[in-house]
């Protein structure tokens, strides 16, 4: 079963990552499960060089690799087609009352745009845009007009309380 998804999307340097641990800590602590996805736009490597999971993945060439510690899970896999975010979720994240997903501006996922005018001009959102339909909401530090959806002021009290509530309202599916 795939949970709930959301996309926090914006321009390079905008303030997702902040934005996704900051929503993501608010929604935990009311005791909402939240699991996230990043996007990445190229490869990573979770071990250092010359640790024996690296090696596993590297040199040994081991399909999946897990890291099991007493207190985490790690799992490493080789994919020839990536999976969309709502396969990853679907598959390892299927107990999530909600799954943040960091990025992904190009899909159909619902979003939640973060626009700093610190660092850029002009959003990311266009009504022209062939997916404009997923934009939901947008977390602004500064007025802007005519939006089709809710607007969270950074420049305002209690803009996070009131992002999560929305967000609880919205897209949080109580599994348990």
């Amino acid at each position: 079963m795939t949970p709930p998804l959301l996309s926090i999307t914006g321009k390079k340097n905008s303030g997702k990552t902040t934005l996704v641990v900051r929503l993501a800590d608010a929604l935990t602590r009311r005791g909402v499960r939240v699991m996230t996805i990043k996007h990445g736009s190229h490869t990573f490597n979770m071990d250092p060089v010359n640790t024996d999971t690296y090696r596993h993945y590297h040199e040994g060439q081991a399909e999946r690799v897990a890291m099991i510690s007493p207190d985490k899970f790690a799992l490493v896999e080789r994919w020839e087609q990536p999976l969309t975010p709502e396969q990853v979720a679907a598959r390892h994240m299927a107990d999530a009352d909600l799954v943040l997903c960091e990025g992904f501006k190009a899909t159909d996922l619902p979003k939640v745009e973060v626009f700093r005018r610190a660092a850029h001009a002009e959003p990311l959102y266009d009504p022209a845009l062939a997916n404009a339909a997923a934009w939901r909401a947008m977390v602004t530090d500064g007025p802007i007009d005519n939006l089709p959806f809710p607007v969270f002021r950074l420049d305002r009290d209690g803009w996070l309380p009131a992002l999560a509530d929305w967000v609880e309202l919205h897209f949080v599916s109580r599994r348990g």
